[in-house]
C-alpha cells in the first residue's frame, strides 16, 4: 500500500477557532473594535489571520507538558497570590462560583445533590485551571510564563540528566566534587537512582586522595561523604595520597559518627580526632628532586651493613635539605593559625596502618613543642618533617618491607600534623590519660577474662610511655570485660609495676621531657583523684577530700578510680567491636582523655564529662587460639624451662636451635659499647639462621631503649625466631615486663613470634642452667666475627643430641613448660 501524505482537517482548527471567538468575544473584540484583529495577509490561513489571545496561548504552552502542568500551574498561582495583586481568598471564591454556574449550564437542577464528590472536585480543579490562566495572562508578560516553567525544570533536572558524561579516573577534580555535590543534595528517593555514580566518584577520589589499597577502600566507599572529603582536601598541602595513619584515624572516627549517633550526643561522653593537617605523597618526590636525592631510591637493596652504615649521614643530609616555597607558606601560615599549641608530626606512609601490615613505629613521628619565635617554630617543625621523610631509609624499616615482600614498592612518605592533644598545668602540657586500645585481648590472666571485650594499655600524660618499651616503668593493663582484675595480686607488686614516670612537653624549656609523676602531679592537680590511690596500713585506699598533708612517696598511680568510670569502659568497647565489625578483623586505637570539670569547678571521680580523641586506628594480624595441655611427669633433665605467671597462649614445636644471651655474663658488662655488639651480633645470627627454627633466650626486656635493661634489639634483629624469653633474676636490676600492646609486641604477633617472661627465682619456674652450660657453643662455626663475644652469646645446635624443643603456654593456667624430645 503506497503511503499518501495525510490531509489536515478542519475539524483540527475548528474547535479552536470557536473558542478563539469566544474569547475574543470575552475580551470585548467584535464588532468594530480592531484589538486583537490584525487585517488578512495574502495566502494566509484565515484561521491564522488573528493573534492568539494570551491567556489561550498560554493554555497551549502548558499542553506540551501534561505531566508537569499541574506542578507550573501551582507555583503560576503562588506568583500571582505574591504579585498578581490578587488574594487566594478571592481567587478561590471566584473558582466556586464559576463551577456552580457551569453546573447550572450543564443542566443540574439540584448541582448538591446531583453531582458526586469527585466529579465535583474534578470541576473545581478545571476551573481553576482555566481561572489561573486567564488571570496570570492579563496580569503577568509571557517572559514571566517562561521563567516559572523553567524553574520547574530546573528542579526536576537532576532525574533526567545523563549523570556521568565522563570518566571519573580522568576527571579534574572540581569537576568531581561538584558532579558528587549535585547527587547528594538530591532527595533522597530521587538520589538512591544514582547512588552508583555517587560511589563511583566516591572511590575514585578515595584512591587519589587518601589510599589506593583495595581493602581500605572498600570499606571507606561506605561512610565517607563527598563533605567528608572536601574537608579533607582542605587540610591536605601539596598533591597526592595522605598516607595510611591519617586515612585510618579518619575511616575510624566516620565509622564511629555514622554508626554511634547515640553516643556523639551523649553529655558524658564524647569523642572526636585532633586538629589535623596533612602533607600529601608527592610531596615528597618534589622534595627529592629539589635535592637531588634521588640516588637514595635504591637504597633499599643495598646489605643490611651498608644501610646501616649509612643512615646517619642521610638523616644529617635530610636535615639540611630545603622544601618548596608552597610548602613552606602553608606550614607558616598553619602555625599563625595554631598558635602556641604543641604540634606532633607523625609519618603517613603509603603502606603504614595497612591490612596484613601494621609498620608498627617503623617509622619516626616527632613532638614540635612550638613555645619559641615563629621562626625557630617553623625550623623546627620543617626539621621534624625532614627527619620522617628519612626515616623511610632507616634500617629496620627496609628490613621489614624486605620481609614482607614490599622491597620493590613505591614506598612513599605523607605526613600526618596534629595539635598535641592536652591542657596546660603548671609549666607542663599533657593529656589527662593517654594509651593504645586493643579490640581482641591476647593476655588473658584468668578464664574470667573475655578476649573479644579489648584491653587497653593507658598511663597520665603523653601517650608514648604505653606504645614504646620504657625504662623502669610500667603502664596500666586493662582487660575491658573485667577492668578491677590485675595481674598483681599484691600491694607491693602493684605498687612495683604502676607508673611512676611521665611523658610531658616543657613550655618552658619548649622540650618533651620524661620526669618522676609524683614532681609534675602535685596535690593541686585537679584530676588528681582520677588517677592516684594512696598506699597506708599496706592497703591501697581512694584519696582524701584534704590532700595538703598527703605525703607524694604514698601515692600509686594505678588509675583504678578513673576505671571504675563503667561508662567509660564501655564506650572503649563498643568503638572497638565497631570498629573491628566493619573493618572483620581486630583493630588498634591510640586515644587520649580529657576531662572536662563540673561547673563548679571542682572535679568528682566519676560525673566529669570525658571526651576520649581518636589520634590512629589499625587493623592488626592476631594469633587464633587453640587448645593446649601442659605435660605431665616430665623429668627434670628434659625440661629446659618451666614458667608462672603471665603467658601467651598457644604452642611452639620443631625448635632445632637456641641462641642465648647469658643474663648474668650481660649484667656484668660494663662498657656500652660491647652491649650494644651483642645487639648486633643477635641481628645478624637472625640472618644466618633464618632457614632454622630458633629460640632466643636472654636477659630482661628485648627491645628496650635502654641497653641496661635488656638486649637493645629491633625488628630486624629478631623477625626469624621462634620465641622470645626474657629472663629476669630476683637479684638484677631489669626484669621481664609485660610488652603486650606496645610496637614491639605487635611486631611479635605479626611474626607469630611468642614472647616468654621467665623469671627462674620465682616459686614454680626453673630453667635448665645446667644443659645451657654444659652445651657446646657453636657460635664461631655460625658466625666466625662474632667468636670474641662467645662468653656471652651462645648458640646451641639441638640436633647433636638428636632433639629438639617444644613449648607449651597456657595463659589461663598462668604456666608455660618446654621440653626436650626426640627429632621427629
Amino acid at each position: 500500500m503506497k503511503w499518501r501524505p495525510r490531509k489536515r482537517s478542519r475539524t483540527v482548527w475548528g474547535p479552536i477557532s470557536s473558542r478563539l471567538n469566544a474569547w475574543r468575544k470575552h475580551a470585548g473584540c467584535e464588532g468594530g473594535s480592531k484589538r486583537g484583529r490584525r487585517g488578512p495577509r495574502p495566502g494566509m490561513d484565515p484561521h491564522q489571520q488573528y493573534i492568539l489571545p494570551k491567556s489561550l496561548e498560554l493554555y497551549l504552552k502548558l499542553a506540551n507538558y501534561p505531566i508537569l502542568s499541574n506542578t507550573i500551574r501551582d507555583r503560576m498561582r503562588e506568583v500571582l497570590f505574591t504579585r498578581g495583586g490578587m488574594s487566594e481568598e478571592e481567587f478561590e471564591k471566584e473558582v466556586l462560583e464559576k463551577a456552580i454556574r457551569s453546573q447550572r449550564r450543564e443542566g443540574l437542577v439540584n448541582p448538591v445533590a446531583e453531582e458526586p464528590p469527585d466529579v465535583w472536585q474534578e470541576r473545581l480543579r478545571r476551573v481553576r485551571n482555566q481561572l489561573t490562566d486567564f488571570h496570570f495572562a492579563t496580569r503577568f508578560s509571557r517572559d514571566a510564563v517562561d521563567e516559572i516553567i523553567r524553574e520547574v525544570l530546573e528542579k526536576r533536572r537532576p532525574e533526567t540528566i545523563p549523570l556521568l558524561g565522563f570518566n571519573p579516573e580522568l576527571a579534574p577534580w572540581d569537576l568531581l566534587f561538584k558532579q558528587a555535590e549535585r547527587y547528594e543534595a538530591m532527595p533522597e528517593p530521587q538520589r538512591s537512582a544514582y547512588v552508583h555514580h555517587l560511589k563511583e566518584i566516591i572511590v575514585v577520589i578515595i584512591k587519589a586522595m587518601i589510599s589506593d589499597q583495595l581493602a581500605y577502600v572498600g570499606i571507606a566507599r561506605e561512610f565517607f561523604t563527598i563533605q567528608d572529603l572536601k574537608e579533607i582536601r582542605r587540610r591536605r598541602y601539596g598533591r597526592g595520597r595522605i598516607g595510611g595513619k591519617a586515612a585510618g584515624m579518619l575511616l575510624a572516627y566516620t565509622i564511629l559518627r555514622r554508626a554511634l549517633v547515640s553516643l556523639e550526643s551523649s553529655a558524658t561522653l564524647s569523642f572526636r580526632i585532633p586538629e589535623s593537617f596533612f602533607i600529601g605523597s608527592d610531596v615528597n618526590y618534589e622534595f627529592y628532586s629539589l635535592n637531588d636525592f634521588h640516588p637514595y631510591l635504591s637504597q633499599k637493596y643495598k646489605s643490611r651493613e651498608e644501610q646501616e652504615r649509612e643512615y646517619p649521614a642521610i638523616v644529617e643530609r635530610f636535615q639540611k635539605a630545603r622544601f618548596p616555597e608552597y610548602i613552606v607558606a602553608h606550614l607558616r601560615e598553619l602555625l599563625q593559625n595554631l598558635g602556641t599549641r604543641p604540634l606532633i608530626v607523625r609519618s603517613s606512609s603509603l603502606l603504614e596502618d595497612n591490612f596484613g601490615m601494621a609498620f608498627a613505629g617503623k617509622y619516626d613521628s616527632y613532638f614540635c613543642p612550638n613555645q619559641g619565635s615563629p621562626d625557630e617554630n617553623l625550623r623546627s617543625l620543617l626539621d621534624a618533617v625532614k627527619r620522617v621523610y628519612a626515616s623511610v631509609l632507616s634500617p629496620d624499616a627496609l628490613a621489614y618491607r624486605k620481609n614482607k615482600g614490599l622491597l620493590d614498592y613505591d614506598e612513599r612518605m605523607a605526613v600526618l600534623i596534629q595539635a598535641v592533644e592536652g591542657e596546660r598545668y603548671d609549666r607542663y602540657y599533657f593529656p589527662f590519660a593517654a594509651g593504645v586500645a586493643f579490640s581482641r585481648n591476647p593476655f588473658r590472666w584468668t578464664r574470667r577474662i573475655r578476649s573479644q571485650d579489648g584491653f587497653l594499655r593507658i598511663v597520665a600524660g603523653l601517650g608514648t610511655r604505653a606504645v614504646n618499651r620504657v625504662d623502669r616503668d610500667y603502664p596500666r593493663l586493662v582487660a575491658l570485660s573485667h577492668p578491677a582484675l590485675r595481674p598483681e595480686r599484691t600491694v607491693e607488686r602493684i605498687r612495683k609495676y604502676s607508673q611512676h614516670l611521665i611523658d610531658v612537653i616543657d613550655c618552658h624549656e619548649n622540650t618533651l621531657k620524661t620526669l618522676p609523676i609524683r614532681e609534675v602531679l602535685g596535690a593541686d592537680y585537679p584530676f588528681l583523684r582520677k588517677l592516684a590511690v594512696r598506699e597506708k596500713d599496706k592497703l591501697l585506699r581512694l584519696l582524701p577530700l584534704n590532700l595538703s598533708n598527703l605525703p607524694p612517696d604514698s601515692l600509686v598511680f594505678t588509675l583504678d578510680p578513673l576505671l571504675k568510670n563503667k561508662d567509660l569502659i564501655s564506650c572503649f568497647r563498643t568503638m572497638l567491636k565497631t570498629i573491628e565489625k566493619h573493618y572483620e578483623r581486630p583493630v588498634d586505637m591510640e586515644f587520649a582523655l580529657h576531662v572536662s570539670p563540673r561547673r563548679n569547678g571542682r572535679s568528682s571521680i566519676r560525673d566529669d564529662p570525658i571526651t576520649l580523641t581518636i589520634l590512629q586506628c589499625r587493623p592488626l594480624s592476631r594469633r587464633h587460639e587453640t587448645h593446649v595441655k601442659l605435660p605431665a611427669d616430665l623429668p627434670e633433665n628434659r625440661i629446659l624451662f618451666r614458667t608462672c605467671g603471665a603467658v601467651p597462649h598457644g604452642t611452639v614445636s620443631g625448635i632445632r636451635w637456641i641462641a642465648l644471651v647469658e643474663p648474668r655474663a650481660y649484667s656484668a658488662i660494663q662498657a656500652p659499647e660491647i652491649r650494644f655488639e651483642i645487639a648486633r651480633a643477635v641481628g645478624r645470627l637472625n640472618r644466618l639462621l633464618e632457614k632454622r627454627r630458633f629460640l632466643l633466650m636472654g636477659p630482661g626486656r628485648w627491645g628496650t631503649s635502654n641497653p641496661d635493661l635488656g638486649v637493645k634489639v629491633t625488628y630486624a634483629d629478631i623477625f626469624n625466631a621462634a620465641a622470645l624469653v626474657e629472663i629476669g633474676y630476683g637479684n638484677q636490676k631489669s626484669a621481664p615486663e609485660l610488652s603486650f600492646g606496645t610496637h614491639f609486641f605487635q611486631d611479635l604477633v605479626e611474626e607469630n613470634i611468642f614472647p616468654i617472661p621467665l623469671l627462674p627465682d620465682e616459686p614454680g619456674s626453673f630453667l635448665n642452667e645446667t644443659f645451657l652450660r654444659e652445651s657446646r657453643n657453636r657460635l664461631d662455626d655460625i658466625s666466625p666475627r662474632d667468636a670474641s663475644l662467645a662468653s656471652i652469646l651462645k648458640v646451641i645446635d639441638l640436633e647433636e643430641s638428636k632433639n629438639e624443643l617444644n613449648i607449651v603456654l597456657d595463659a589461663y593456667r598462668e604456666e608455660g613448660v618446654a621440653f626436650f624430645c626426640p627429632k621427629q
